[in-house]
């Protein structure tokens, strides 16, 4: 009953120049991703009102070549991890891949920390859970999601003792291309105004 997400979002979208021109300029859409590590299942992704750390992944994969394309985004129909009623649904979704993975006799995937961070960057099971529930909800002919929406601690602790991390974000992946309303090129600010 509450999983409609009643506003527009602005989601932002690291990536290499040329996609960037791609899609801005040419009118070209952005492609799912289809990783087995993908942090929310697959679809298109955004940090979610974080032009920085979009640029900065960018930056970090694409160096000179790092772009952000901004998007405006319904959320629509949402598996919104960042409330407590998502954690059923994982829980739901955990189970059957387990009986599935059980039955066919194939290891269940694991999450992986990166080798460069104490993150867990490589998120098979999560992918293959919320995979998981995309495929029940499609077989059992419930409602699909169109988005996914999670929250994510990641980088060092912002101070010492702190459960605060530097990274810290809101990541959206977009299962519904329909929800994505428009592509935008980021503005930089008028230093000379202040920003509302």
């Amino acid at each position: 009953m509450y999983k409609k997400l009643p506003n527009l979002v602005l989601g932002f979208h690291g990536c290499r120049q040329d996609v960037f021109e791609n899609v801005i300029y040419h009118g070209e859409r952005l492609k799912a991703s289809s990783n087995a590590y993908d942090w929310l299942g697959h679809g298109i992704y955004f940090w979610e009102q974080n032009y920085q750390r979009a640029y900065e992944w960018a930056k970090n994969r694409y160096d000179n070549q790092a772009a952000v394309i901004g998007a405006v985004i319904d959320l629509g129909y949402c598996l919104n991890l960042t409330d407590s009623a998502g954690a059923d649904i994982l829980r739901s979704g955990y189970e059957i891949l387990k009986i599935r993975c059980e039955a066919a006799d194939v290891e269940l995937p694991h999450n992986r920390y990166s080798k460069k961070t104490k993150d867990v960057l490589l998120r098979d099971l999560d992918c293959a859970v919320i995979q998981q529930i995309h495929d029940y909800n499609a077989e059992t002919q419930k409602t699909a999601f169109d988005s996914v929406r999670g929250i994510f601690l990641e980088g060092e602790n912002v101070y010492p003792g702190s459960a605060f991390c530097e990274k810290t974000h809101i990541q959206l992946c977009i299962c519904n291309p329909n929800c994505i309303k428009g592509y935008f090129a980021p503005l930089k600010p008028d230093d000379s105004f202040i920003i509302p």
